[in-house]
């Protein structure tokens, strides 16, 4: 060989091999899906997407406090994370309108300031959010239409419309070093939607037909078999139900931001020649934003304020209101219970719940429709009327989306425990291997690569209650004191101790709060004053003069009495005051 070929064939080698080496690190590249929100329950939905230095966020929700959670308003998801690799940050990407997607975006804006994209109407309904947090002026918000672009680094998104209870719906499709990422958001397939067009189905095929690597879809529905009902179902049962109450004051509840249902009850109103009005600030806000918009398009002389309501015959009005779910400060809940300052329900109210509950939420509910009936109104709530279909995939949805998209991988988002179970196993009935399907957890990063898809590290989440003005103050030390006092009450123990000799001058007195009534419980009440004085002269005797030392051993004597007397462990709280005497 001559000496010239020799070096040829050795530089060819050696080039070679450095492509190999550039394929292996491609291969090897990876991404990040870290969910801190939306897992393993409903609501709270946000999802961090990162490599190397460039990292966004799909949606920034809120979740409504379960009954676990006395006195909190709402919970947010735990930003800590996101805090501590802001200068990887480069936005956030909103996929609709619902409060579960966007309703903890002042909180978040408040700490990091970054661009914020979404459709219009999602957009409009931000800036509302925003306005009442006095945080607008400084916000980054950004219009995109279905079909635009977003680049976040690495990462390029596209919007791609999809059909839900709300206008401008997307989901989106992410080009990532890896390769394409479908997120669902919330959708549906809808042929016949109240707004727009279904779903753009040929559009998933050519994206099945280009390759998707992973695919995470909404899980909501995942139990339920068949396909979910069209919007259209439930205009033909309002039709139904207003000639039923073709006499009646017709008062329909619903989530605020289901404009289309709100569409529903407009063209069915107009149908019957009634005006329509809103209760219900959230319900106001979005109606508002919606006709604004032009998403809602109600006749000149349709809608009016609730003011005008008094001056018009009942079988002339309908009002639209929030309180499906039966929230404490709704509107409805305030008229079950009769503190609603214009609207009061009566035994010629024709009164539908036009939603289903929310896992957890049933007990409020009910509450509500047992009240007002109470006060003689007709309520409608039950399925056998449809006043209400879900804006959530059914299974048949979730088996044409796999069969179009055609993911390599497959994570299911969005719900319970038992609604993320069954849509991975949906999917692994559709031929995606059980290898491949992964279920999320929340907190926990997953790794997908060209090649794999797994669990990696861990990193804060979890709740963050909003109460008042207060946020993150509330933890679980303090959810554990409002459950003992809501359980067994409260028990005040105040003595007056002079400095100087440690001597009891007055005391102890005992304040009873929600734990027993202190008139019939004297004989009780006199003893455990009487354990009280023991212990702190003994504390005298012992010389013990930390304060910190003699409550803890104040409430050490007496939570072992009450339990004894009553089988109850109220929260004991010692006050201690300290008196120096003057010479």
């Amino acid at each position: 060989m001559k000496k010239e070929d020799f070096f040829k064939e050795m530089k060819e080698g050696n080039k070679h091999l450095q492509n190999r080496k550039k394929e292996a690190v491609v291969q090897e590249e990876s991404v990040s899906i870290i969910p801190l929100g939306g897992i393993n329950e409903i609501g709270k939905n946000m999802t961090v997407l990162e490599h190397g230095n460039d990292m966004f966020i799909i949606d920034c929700g809120l979740a409504f406090p379960d009954m676990d959670m006395p006195g909190v308003d709402i919970v947010i998801p735990d930003f800590n994370y996101v805090e501590k690799n802001k200068s990887k940050l480069k936005g956030i990407v909103l996929t609709h309108g619902h409060e579960d997607h966007i309703g903890a975006l002042s909180y978040f804006l408040k700490k990091i300031s970054v661009p914020v994209y979404g459709t219009q109407l999602t957009v409009s309904l931000v800036k509302g959010k925003l306005k009442e947090a006095g945080i607008l002026n400084k916000s980054k918000l950004n219009v995109k239409r279905v079909g635009e672009k977003v680049r976040f680094g690495c990462f390029e998104v596209t919007f791609l419309h999809v059909n839900h209870s709300i206008p401008d719906a997307c989901a989106l499709v992410i080009s990532t070093p890896v390769g394409i990422i479908f997120h669902t958001g919330d959708f549906k397939v809808d042929y016949t939607p109240i707004e727009g067009s279904a779903i753009d189905l040929a559009r998933l095929g050519e994206l099945g037909q280009k390759g998707v690597l992973l695919l995470m879809s909404d899980s909501t529905n995942a139990e339920k078999l068949g396909f979910s009902p069209s919007e259209q179902l439930v205009g033909d049962s309002f039709d139904r139900l207003f000639k039923i109450a073709e006499k009646n004051r017709i008062i329909i509840a619903t989530f605020a931001s289901n404009v289309h249902r709100v569409h529903q009850v407009i063209k069915a109103a107009e149908n019957y020649g009634r005006k329509v009005t809103v209760s219900g600030r959230s319900m106001v806000n979005v109606v508002n934003t919606a006709i604004e918009l032009g998403y809602l398009k109600p006749k000149p002389g349709t809608m009016i304020d609730i003011d005008k309501a008094n001056k018009f015959a009942d079988n002339e009005i309908v009002i639209v209101t929030t309180g499906s779910q039966g929230e404490p400060l709704s509107a409805l809940r305030r008229m079950s219970n009769g503190e609603h300052r214009r609207i009061e329900v009566s035994k010629n109210d024709f009164i539908i719940i036009s939603a289903t509950p929310i896992p957890g939420n049933e007990k409020f509910v009910n509450k509500v429709i047992n009240d007002l009936m109470l006060l003689g109104a007709d309520v409608i709530y039950e399925r056998i009327y449809d006043t209400h279909v879900s804006g959530h995939a059914y299974q048949g949805e979730q088996k044409l989306l796999m069969n179009l998209l055609k993911p390599k991988y497959f994570m299911p988002v969005h719900g319970e425990y038992k609604h993320l179970k069954k849509n991975a196993k949906l999917a692994e009935s559709m031929g995606i291997g059980e290898n491949n399907v992964i279920i999320p957890e929340l907190g926990r990063e997953i790794v997908v690569t060209s090649k794999s898809i797994k669990y990696g590290r861990a990193v804060p989440s979890g709740n963050v209650m909003v109460d008042g003005l207060g946020v993150g103050d509330v933890g679980n030390v303090v959810l554990q004191e409002r459950k003992l006092l809501s359980g067994d009450g409260l028990i005040v123990v105040i003595v007056v101790i002079e400095k100087s000799s440690s001597n009891l001058l007055a005391g102890p007195d005992i304040v009873s709060r929600g734990f027993v009534y202190v008139r019939e419980s004297e004989a009780m009440m006199d003893t455990a004053k009487k354990l009280a004085r023991e212990v702190v002269e003994n504390c005298k005797v012992q010389n013990i003069k930390k304060w910190v030392d003699i409550k803890s051993k104040i409430k050490e004597k007496l939570a072992d009495f009450f339990y004894r007397k009553t089988q109850r462990t109220p929260m004991i709280l010692p006050i201690i005051e300290e008196i120096v005497r003057v010479k």
